[in-house]
């Protein structure tokens, strides 16, 4: 974006490591016409596998699914294997690029008993969420997605950043440097809001019983 502009104000969305991509100079003095808001919250990985373990107690061992040329998934993937030995859990790191070796990962993953995935959000994972939700339902394997839109699709469960809030502070920072707030003084901002999704629908086929202090906690149950 700054080939096009280095004077217009800009405000980004999504952008996972603007400091890394040599977007701006830090996060919190940005620099010249760009500030915005990252959803890189790299310990959302552990609580997506401890969510994960709570409606699905049985399993032992996950495989993430994750792009590893991708360094947000990378990092998001070593504070899930922090977490995994605290809940018994073994974590098994499957990259994928296309729908060939999704299936593969996935029917790799499901050979072994007492198996679930979790899934980490990169471009692959999004473009091929329906068929990662089909094959997670046809080997019956529990699976945690960081987006409610994959669990209101049929996935399991879900934790992570609540993007509909990075929106709405966006047009914050729009207001403010349309009243003369120069963009560069705008600290980037990291996430402050998260949000636990399950489709009890998807739970009962796959035989789990969810306890009544985890439907409490859910921000969204589907049904």
């Amino acid at each position: 974006m700054l080939q096009e502009t280095r004077s217009l104000p800009i405000v980004f969305l999504q952008m996972n490591d603007p400091v890394g991509s040599g977007l701006v100079a830090s996060l919190a003095h940005p620099g010249g016409n760009v500030t915005g808001f990252t959803p890189a919250e790299f310990s959302m990985g552990g609580k997506m596998l401890e969510a994960l373990k709570d409606v699905a107690p049985q399993i032992s061992q996950v495989a993430v699914l994750l792009t590893p040329e991708q360094v947000p998934a990378v990092m998001t993937l070593r504070a899930i294997e922090e977490v995994a030995p605290s809940i018994s859990v073994k974590v098994t790191a499957a990259g994928v690029h296309n729908a060939v070796e999704i299936e593969q990962a996935i029917a790799t993953c499901a050979r072994e008993p007492n198996s679930g995935l979790v899934v980490l959000p990169t471009v692959t994972t999004s473009y091929h969420r329906r068929l990662i939700i089909e094959l997670a339902a046809r080997h019956r394997l529990p699976a945690a997605y960081a987006y409610p839109h994959f669990v209101r699709d049929g996935g399991l469960v879900s934790y992570g950043v609540e993007i509909a809030d990075q929106y709405r502070q966006a047009a914050s920072y729009v207001d403010r440097i349309l009243k003369g707030a120069k963009p560069g003084d705008l600290p980037i901002q990291q996430p402050t809001k998260f949000e636990l999704a399950l489709n009890l629908k998807t739970a009962k086929a796959l035989g789990l019983t969810i306890t009544r202090e985890f439907l409490l906690r859910a921000d969204e149950v589907i049904e």
